[in-house]
């Protein structure tokens, strides 16, 4: 077994090698705009999967995905002829789900804006039910009381 700084040196040169190269040497078409965001490595450094990013709708996306399944002997032999390790790791690619994530919480965050909004302007001309303050004070509770 190896130590996880070990793992995670190797899953960040891993990230560099695989973004250069694809950026550098990879000139498949189906290739869009991608962002390799993260990558991790197992304990034993025998696979490691690397997460991305692709800018554009479902067919560029998937067009992507099948492009880097393709150029995956490429980029594992880079990989492995830039890192030095004793057995390069297999790659696995991962469509990395932090844009949709962060669509959908920015879309729960306009919807409470939106909430927040309308019992604003509700509250705006409100009046309390009973009395202002409806707890008894220390003071009148000792006027009773005597």
């Amino acid at each position: 077994m190896t130590d996880t700084a070990r793992a995670r040196k190797l899953a960040d040169r891993i990230q560099v090698v695989v973004a250069e190269t694809l950026e550098r040497r990879i000139k498949d078409p189906r290739l869009g705009f991608v962002t390799i965001t993260d990558t991790r490595v197992t304990g034993d450094l025998r696979e490691a999967t690397v997460f991305y990013t692709v800018y554009g709708d479902e067919t560029e996306q998937a067009a992507t995905a099948a492009a880097l399944e393709s150029a995956k002997g490429i980029l594992r032999s880079e990989v492995g002829r830039q890192t030095g390790v004793r057995f390069t790791p297999s790659l696995t690619f991962v469509a990395d789900a932090v844009p949709d994530n962060a669509r959908h919480i920015d879309e729960l965050l306009d919807r409470a804006r939106i909430s927040d909004a309308r019992v604003r302007t509700a509250a705006a001309g409100a009046s309390y039910a009973g009395e202002a303050d409806p707890y008894r004070s220390p003071d009148a509770d000792d006027d009773e009381d005597a």
